[in-house]
């Protein structure tokens, strides 16, 4: 029984494991990252310039982040991660925002720490993405949607924006991703493993005398790692750099905070 604990936990971690190398590396100079080349220098130095000051005024912080793709994941999904992963917000306020756009799938995500769910919540950053983002985006503005989100992102934060009661979440917002479905196979697999492995009776058991698994649990297994791991560190890549300039040197970096999935996501 040990064995087949020991088997199980070992899978989950490999699972877990594959799901954090897919995000890229936080940032030290700048809280505004383009891996796509999608805005100028000049672009991605007055997003930096602003998202600074509001950090230095209000000890909130904001991440721009553009990527190719997301992949197998969904955009709430793999926001959700890169807060966590980023600590995006100070740590003992969780005050983050993640702005996230994934250009060639064409969608994007607003996404708030704990702290910060009240000043922004969801039908406010929906308002700001349809408003905002989605018109300036289908036109090619890739710069004038995320300033205009940002501007009403720190409105939202004073309590000077407030996004009507009509506004509705786009109908993806709160899908499961991959990784809510693998758990519950590994899950599966769990039980079925330990209520059949030890049993000496005629069925086929699924863990062997000395403790081997069955091939086929393990092509299983393998094939659900692979699937959550297709995306290849090309997709994170395409010319951009971290924002910069403009005294980036003196940025302490993110604080440690947290999600716990606030915020929303749409297309264009």
């Amino acid at each position: 029984m040990l064995k087949k604990i020991f088997l199980c936990l070992g899978l989950l971690f490999c699972i877990a494991g594959a799901f954090a190398q897919n995000y890229p590396e936080r940032p030290s100079q700048s809280p505004v990252a383009d891996f796509t080349g999608t805005l100028t220098d000049s672009q991605k130095q007055q997003l930096d310039a602003r998202v600074k000051a509001f950090e230095d005024s209000t000890s909130n912080q904001v991440a721009i982040v553009l990527i190719k793709t997301l992949g197998d994941y969904e955009i709430i999904d793999y926001g959700v991660g890169l807060i966590r992963k980023w600590g995006i917000g100070q740590k003992d306020k969780n005050n983050g925002v993640l702005v996230l756009i994934a250009v060639d799938d064409r969608k994007m995500s607003i996404q708030t720490g704990y702290g910060l769910e009240g000043a922004l919540p969801d039908i406010t950053t929906q308002q700001i993405i349809q408003n905002d983002m989605r018109p300036r985006f289908r036109e090619g503005d890739y710069y004038g949607g995320i300033d205009a989100a940002l501007t009403n992102i720190i409105k939202a934060t004073k309590g000077e924006y407030v996004a009507p009661k009509k506004a509705k979440r786009s109908s993806g917002d709160g899908d499961g991703g991959p990784g809510g479905f693998i758990i519950i196979i590994v899950i599966v697999i769990i039980i079925f493993i330990i209520s059949k492995g030890g049993g000496g009776g005629g069925g086929k058991r699924v863990i062997g005398g000395r403790g081997g698994a069955s091939p086929f649990w393990w092509f299983l297994a393998g094939n659900m790692l692979g699937g959550s791991g297709r995306s290849s560190g090309s997709d994170w890549g395409g010319g951009g750099s971290w924002g910069g300039g403009g005294g980036g040197s003196s940025w302490g970096g993110f604080g440690g905070g947290s999600s716990g999935g606030g915020g929303s996501s749409g297309s264009w």
